[in-house]
């Protein structure tokens, strides 16, 4: 059974895996970016079922029993999801989306159905078009904008933090004193029996 700590340590871990350590990656319009994917397991070929989807929940792209599944992908992503299947028996399910539009940006998510693991990556898109000879997998400057929303999530994930301490703090001053209250009582309680004793 769980403590109240462990309880909160498995939240703690799981907020600052949601909102801090997310995958984020940067693509340009017309560029091409790799959306990772991996587990740690390698699986049988026949086992290997993951599915990718987009912010709206469409679907991405899926892999059923180690296979391409095309048949119910998204006309949206039709020959812009490319897989790397050489690497599905050692657990990387990454792809990479080509032809990258406005639209495309937001959270993907790539749920590993036999590991029972989710993955998600924050996909932005840079307006500025991409330029012949450019890096097409991202990996340029930080725009303003970018460095404005890395200060907003480093400043969320301390705010979040210094929340959670807080509250452990207090929660853990509550049960000392609570411990002292009735440690004092105990005594004082065996005091009277003590004195009762006595009068007799």
């Amino acid at each position: 059974m769980f403590t109240s700590s462990q309880c909160f340590i498995y939240i703690f871990a799981v907020l600052i895996n949601k909102v801090c350590l997310q995958d984020t990656e940067e693509g340009f319009i017309g560029g091409s970016v790799i959306l990772p994917c991996s587990s740690t397991e390698h699986p049988l070929k026949q086992d290997i079922y993951v599915h990718w989807r987009d912010p709206t929940g469409k679907i991405v792209f899926d892999v059923i029993k180690g296979e391409e599944s095309l048949e119910k992908q998204d006309q949206q992503y039709k020959k812009r999801a490319v897989p790397f299947p050489k690497e599905y028996e050692r657990g990387n399910f990454s792809i990479k989306l080509i032809d990258l539009q406005l639209t495309d940006a937001g959270k993907f998510s790539c749920m590993i159905s036999h590991t029972s693991e989710e993955k998600t990556v924050l996909l932005r898109i840079n307006e500025t078009k991409l330029e012949n000879g450019s890096n097409s997998n991202g990996g340029g400057k930080k725009t303003a904008p970018d460095a404005e929303m890395s200060s907003t999530v480093l400043l969320v994930c301390i705010t979040v933090i210094g929340i959670l301490i807080v509250v452990v703090l207090i929660f853990i001053f509550l049960k000392r004193k609570k411990f002292a209250l009735s440690s004092y009582m105990t005594t004082e309680e065996r005091l009277n029996i003590d004195m009762n004793e006595k009068r007799v």
